[in-house]
């Protein structure tokens, strides 16, 4: 497989989706690794696997309406594996698979099948020490957007899922990309008051646009930063609760074709109204219970 991923919104040739099935129990509030999660099951309104299978099925049809080949991991018993972002991204033509949390360790395995297909000397295997997950890496042409926390709490924080060591070892393997480390605001425990991933506060769109959520940064001036590369006119703002329902974590087909909650009422209207963006919707609040959505269920391996 010859992979080639140099943007987020280039036309999707291939991607792996996520797996539905063999969820296994609801999770304990101890046993959660994220915010989202861990609200859910404080509610009570963790999501039934029919509903989680139902979503990524509506999904998946989305995808292969537009000729998408959709790979699929296999099925671990009772183990959550619907957020293949984590597992490994694609920069360019290299594979790098993640040092992702211990809890979640067993799922790389999942994928061996879909890793064998790619060349080794395009498969990056990170050192122990580096660590990083696909939904804080987004390619943009000439940027490297990096999610990263730079809290002294880095250790204890089960949301910090990116180090300082992961981005300098990037830069030695993409030389030529400017590499941007945007310092996230985290928590384990309120949702609205961190941030899991980079792709759940900023996800461009188009050809030059993107969705973005302020207070998700530590530094503001690191908002500033992407509001100057894209322009303010070419932002849409979300808010406190847009963020919690997970607006920015939408998925991009090609260019001007998204995939979105149809719930996102208010950024799917501005989508297609303003910047004549085709919006694909699909219900996906169930598994948003699990504090990923749309982006976070997918791993694409080649676009145009």
């Amino acid at each position: 497989m010859n992979l080639n991923i140099k943007n987020e919104t280039g036309k999707l040739k291939s991607v792996v989706l996520g797996q539905p099935k063999s969820n296994g129990p609801i999770p304990t509030l101890a046993e959660s690794y994220d915010a989202k999660s861990y609200n859910t099951i404080e509610n009570d309104i963790y999501p039934k696997e029919e509903d989680i299978v139902f979503e990524m099925s509506e999904f998946e049809k989305v995808l292969k309406k537009y000729d998408v080949e959709v790979f699929r991991p296999k099925i671990i018993k009772d183990y959550n594996q619907v957020f293949a972002r984590d597992v490994a991204f694609v920069i360019e033509d290299k594979m790098i698979i993640s040092n992702i949390i211990p809890d979640r360790a067993d799922e790389q395995e999942a994928y061996r099948h879909i890793i064998d297909k790619v060349s080794w000397r395009n498969v990056v295997n990170l050192p122990e020490k580096a660590h990083i997950e696909g939904g804080d890496v987004i390619v943009w042409d000439e940027f490297l957007f990096i999610g990263t926390s730079y809290s002294p709490d880095y250790r204890n924080l089960k949301t910090a899922r990116t180090n300082e060591y992961a981005i300098e070892i990037l830069k030695e393997y993409f030389p030529k990309k400017r590499i941007i480390d945007l310092d996230l605001k985290k928590s384990d425990t309120k949702p609205y008051e961190g941030i899991l991933h980079l792709d759940c506060t900023f996800n461009p769109i188009g050809e030059d646009k993107c969705v973005i959520y302020k207070n998700g940064f530590v530094d503001e001036d690191d908002y500033q930063l992407v509001l100057d590369i894209f322009g303010e006119e070419n932002c849409f703002n979300v808010n406190d609760e847009e963020m919690f329902q997970m607006f920015p974590n939408v998925f991009s087909i090609a260019p001007d074709v998204v995939v979105s909650d149809k719930a996102f009422t208010r950024m799917n209207d501005h989508f297609r109204n303003e910047w004549g963006i085709t919006v694909e919707e699909i219900p996906y609040r169930e598994i948003s219970k699990m504090g990923g959505l749309l982006r976070c269920s997918t791993l694409p391996l080649v676009r145009e």
